[in-house]
């Protein structure tokens, strides 16, 4: 069966479908029939509407939920900046080192004295969060949950999770997400929610999209299924509790253009009793990702793992794609199977959720550690790999048993943080020496071969290809 058997069983119920409409609600009768904002809603609810893009945009891509609940998300204090001199997770250009280098990290480490707030650390990134523009890459790990009396949200973005380790019990607005190893979750900009952990600490990577949201990709040729089919995405059905008393402060975080602010309230932000519409946060379990490859010859281009994509407005060309490398069989014949070599105009940021990356020999690439290939930084398999592949009996084979990457690929010119380059004490420092310096020249010229000369200068400069007559030769 296509689906992960993950150690934590599920405890909540979802509605299935990506993009779908959903309708959801706590106590019968609370949704509105027909109208979305009547004089008085069922039961004495407020009704709020959010709003996840401009009111005129295309219908094929409008995303507003309208809410239900038993007070607004209006009702709080002020905002006011919190911890101003230490949280700053705004990929500002002036602190980003632009580096052509090939990098590598070794796995983060785990940390058990902070909570998901505080767990986030800006590894790398591009763009401007209040021009809408970009995208920023962190790492997580944290070993509390939040004060039960608090709720966050980030107004830079969406947060596209890959857990790596650990249990995320997540209670959001809309309802509770349970997220396990292998499966990713998307909470959307603004959307308030509560991070417990009831396996104890975790520890992963976090893709924020600055601008747009996550689609399917289009699948042109291959047809009306396979990769991340639409029913498999599940979102929250609606959930609430009643504290209103005034007797408990409630704690509402923001990060706002990456820094931290804070305002209080005396009632609970998840009072949501029922919702309908298109803005929702949603789950997806990367074991049910059908894939798709070559049964002839050749390795395609790895969108063809493209699990979900964030367009920029030239086709074709994204923001931000999020692609996996799942456990697949590998029948092409008379073809070198890893990932070939590559000079890429995209930026390719991998992570490892779990097991032994196929391209990778050597063991450097472990689960929760890290890779970026910036802009034209050329990379592909090790040396390793590539006398194995090169010798190989192509039988059919599968490959990644037991394993899961990742890649968020972006067409943005990616900038690594102080941290991500220094603080963090996790870059190997060998990674080109043991992963392209052993690449040994192989080359033969067969005999006889006639070979062109290059004339430099009025002397023999050595061979050269047959470029055609020179200018002024006749």
């Amino acid at each position: 069966m296509p689906t992960t058997a993950f150690k934590t069983p599920e405890k909540y119920r979802y509605q299935n479908g990506f993009a779908s409409y959903h309708e959801t609600e706590a106590i019968e009768g609370a949704l509105p029939v027909g109208a979305n904002s009547p004089q008085k809603c069922p039961y004495g609810l407020y009704n709020e509407k959010l709003s996840g893009t401009a009111f005129t945009a295309p219908r094929h891509e409008n995303q507003q939920t309208w809410l239900y609940r038993i007070l607004p998300a209006a009702a709080h204090s002020p905002f006011e900046p919190r911890e101003s001199d230490t949280y700053n997770t705004n990929p500002e250009a002036r602190r980003l080192h632009q580096i052509p280098n090939q990098l590598r990290w070794d796995p983060f480490d785990l940390d058990p004295d902070v909570d998901w707030v505080h767990s986030l650390r800006l590894v790398a990134g591009a763009g401007e969060p209040t021009m809408k523009q970009g995208i920023g890459i962190f790492i997580f790990a944290a070993g509390k949950a939040m004060d039960p009396h608090s709720a966050f949200y980030s107004a830079d973005g969406d947060f596209l999770i890959v857990l790596q380790h650990g249990v995320l019990d997540i209670r959001t607005e809309l309802g509770p997400i349970l997220v396990r190893p292998n499966e990713i979750c998307v909470i959307p900009r603004g959307i308030r929610y509560h991070v417990a952990l009831p396996a104890g600490p975790v520890r992963g990577y976090i893709l924020e999209l600055y601008q747009g949201h996550f689609i399917l990709p289009e699948l042109g040729p291959i047809g009306s299924n396979c990769l991340a089919n639409a029913r498999d995405f599940q979102a929250p059905c609606a959930s609430f509790t009643e504290d209103h008393s005034g007797s408990t402060t409630y704690t509402i975080l923001s990060k706002f253009n990456g820094h931290l602010f804070a305002a209080s309230q005396t009632h609970t932000p998840f009072d949501i009793v029922a919702w309908h519409g298109t803005y929702y946060p949603y789950k997806y379990d990367l074991g049910r990702f059908s894939t798709i490859g070559s049964i002839s010859f050749d390795h395609p281009d790895p969108s063809i793992f493209t699990v979900l994509s964030a367009l920029s407005d030239h086709p074709g060309t994204a923001v931000a794609d999020f692609v996996i490398f799942p456990p697949r069989w590998l029948v092409q014949e008379n073809t070198f199977r890893p990932p070939w070599y590559h000079r890429n105009t995209m930026s390719e940021f991998m992570g490892l959720i779990m097991g032994d990356y196929d391209a990778k020999e050597g063991g450097g690439f472990r689960p929760a550690g890290a890779s970026l290939h910036n802009v034209m930084s050329a990379h592909g398999p090790d040396s390793a790999t590539w006398e194995k592949a090169t010798g190989a009996d192509l039988k059919p084979m599968k490959v990644g048993e037991g394993s899961m990457a990742f890649m968020f690929e972006s067409s943005l010119m990616v900038g690594v943080t102080e941290w991500g380059l220094k603080k963090c004490e996790k870059v190997q420092e060998g990674y080109n020496k043991e992963s392209w310096e052993p690449l040994r020249v192989h080359f033969k010229r067969p005999e006889g071969a006639g070979v062109n000369k290059v004339e430099i200068d009025g002397k023999d400069g050595g061979e050269r290809p047959d470029l055609g007559a020179w200018v002024g030769e006749s």
